[in-house]
């Protein structure tokens, strides 16, 4: 029997968060090195599978299978491929970069740690689960602690009614798609949650057709899939800084996976009759996230609304049913996912230093923070998709598939990368360029020794697969190859 590497992964911080809330609170120290203790297992852990994946075998990888409930068909299975075993990586860098910047959290730091534990045991699960029942298990597993986080520890203005947007959202999400998820239970005729089973169940079009919007559209809602994204931007600017880069960086890619891995791969005719709209509603996540970012003056908002619109780009990529969208989708879900853990780093270590979000009251912090600058400015020339970084080579393939299904939704969602280029052209200037206010000036230095780190990884992993793209590109279009074989279209 293999090392059960997966159960590790995701077992260990659910562990670590019930033992950190059994510990006294006194224990700071202890606590905060357990927590990074832990996360750094999880993150080398996560690094091992990445290398020891084997590409050319493609399929998936690192396997668990346990009975579980066997009378209903339940079964603890586990695995990975080349489209998820990325954002595995992607989970364990995230979760690392959370704790660090959080490294000086003095208000309740115990329970704080602790429910970061518990959200990355989620989205560990979410990633690996090749049963549909453990999948939602893990998909709803994280709805409390992200819940508690906000209203604990967030912004005092807006986390009551953030926290409970985002709880409420995602609690009606989850319901429609656990009606999609028992209709295909029942209707297969298996008697399983087992996905590899359920993939081969051959259900009819008409099946197909009623219930993929209720799994897709109910798992999308996490994803931000428009019109049920608003959560996302209140949710993000409630919530403390490493919560917003948990749910922008990986939690709305957990809802995206989940859709594609419960909706399209089970249901591929349904996603085919469905696409138009599905191309419709993303398009204009795109383009209105663009431009209702564009005229935010909080800080903290543009960066939500961008999230909202760079998560388009995923369900268009989805939707056009080719190598090039799926393959670009894959690549875009990693690169947003490191972007904006970046981006919602920096405005916590911005807001930390001066007390405002409001972008009419900063400016100057270049001189006070130059790395933290660099950071900004390397995510944002992600964000507008230039030639060197990740963004641009998630983003061409996305259009190219857009252009191959419906042209028009390419050349309308085109827009949104000239609105991009000037909203985070206009936030750089505002707050990193000019006078610093004199309001803010005494409060002001330079970022600690964790932050600088995070900032300098997580560039340098944009600037890498930007350059290298080899890195990732073959392993997802493993992934994107088996999907293409349930679609029809390999």
């Amino acid at each position: 029997m293999t090392f059960p590497f997966l159960s590790v992964l995701i077992l260990l911080p659910l562990l670590a968060g019930v033992v950190l809330l059994l510990l006294p609170a006194g224990k700071r120290g202890l606590i905060r090195g357990i927590a990074l203790g832990v996360a750094l297992v999880t993150f080398a852990i996560s690094v091992y599978l990445f290398a020891a994946y084997d590409k050319a075998a493609a399929g998936y990888q690192f396997v668990e299978h346990l009975q579980w409930v066997p009378t209903l068909g339940i079964s603890y299975h586990l695995g990975v491929d080349g489209f998820s075993l990325p954002l595995e990586l992607l989970a364990g860098i995230v979760v690392l970069c959370g704790v660090m910047v959080s490294w000086k959290v003095e208000d309740r730091p115990r329970e704080f740690f602790a429910f970061i534990m518990f959200l990355a045991s989620s989205v560990f699960g979410v990633f690996a689960s090749l049963d549909l029942f453990v999948l939602f298990f893990f998909f709803e597993l994280a709805v409390f602690p992200k819940y508690l986080m906000i209203v604990m520890w967030g912004s005092p203005k807006t986390k009551e009614y953030g926290g409970m947007k985002l709880t409420l959202y995602l609690f009606l999400g989850s319901v429609v798609a656990l009606v999609g998820v028992l209709a295909i239970y029942f209707t297969s005729g298996l008697h399983t949650f087992d996905l590899l089973a359920l993939e081969k169940a051959g259900f009819g079009l008409a099946v197909q057709k009623l219930w993929f919007p209720f799994i897709f559209i109910g798992f999308g809602v996490l994803g931000g899939l428009f019109p049920f994204h608003s959560w996302a931007p209140d949710g993000h600017v409630a919530a403390p800084t490493a919560v917003s880069m948990l749910l922008a960086g990986v939690e709305m890619k957990v809802g995206a996976f989940a859709a594609l891995r419960a909706g399209l791969m089970l249901l591929p005719d349904g996603m085919r009759f469905w696409a138009p709209l599905v191309l419709i509603l993303a398009m204009i996540n795109v383009v209105y996230g663009a431009f209702i970012a564009m005229i935010q003056t909080d800080f903290k908002y543009v960066i939500g609304f961008s999230s909202v619109s760079h998560m388009g780009l995923v369900f268009i990529g989805f939707a056009t049913l080719t190598p090039e969208g799926l393959t670009g989708a894959g690549l875009q879900m990693f690169s947003h996912g490191i972007m904006t853990a970046l981006f919602f780093s920096v405005v916590g270590m911005v807001y930390d230093r001066a007390h405002t979000r409001n972008l009419s009251e900063l400016g100057g912090l270049a001189k006070h923070m130059p790395l933290a600058m660099f950071g900004f400015v390397v995510g944002g020339l992600v964000s507008m998709g230039m030639p060197g970084f990740s963004g641009f080579v998630a983003e061409i393939p996305i259009y190219l598939g857009a252009w191959k299904t419906m042209p028009l939704v390419a050349i309308i969602s085109a827009i949104s990368i000239v609105v991009t280029a000037a909203y985070i052209l206009l936030v750089v200037r505002r707050v990193f360029f000019g006078d610093t206010p004199e309001p803010i000036r005494a409060g002001l230095s330079d970022i600690s020794a964790m932050d600088k780190i995070v900032v300098v990884g997580l560039s340098l992993l944009m600037i890498l697969i930007g350059l290298i793209p080899s890195l990732l590109v073959p392993m997802i279009q493993g992934g994107v190859s088996n999907i293409l074989s349930l679609v029809g279209g390999a």
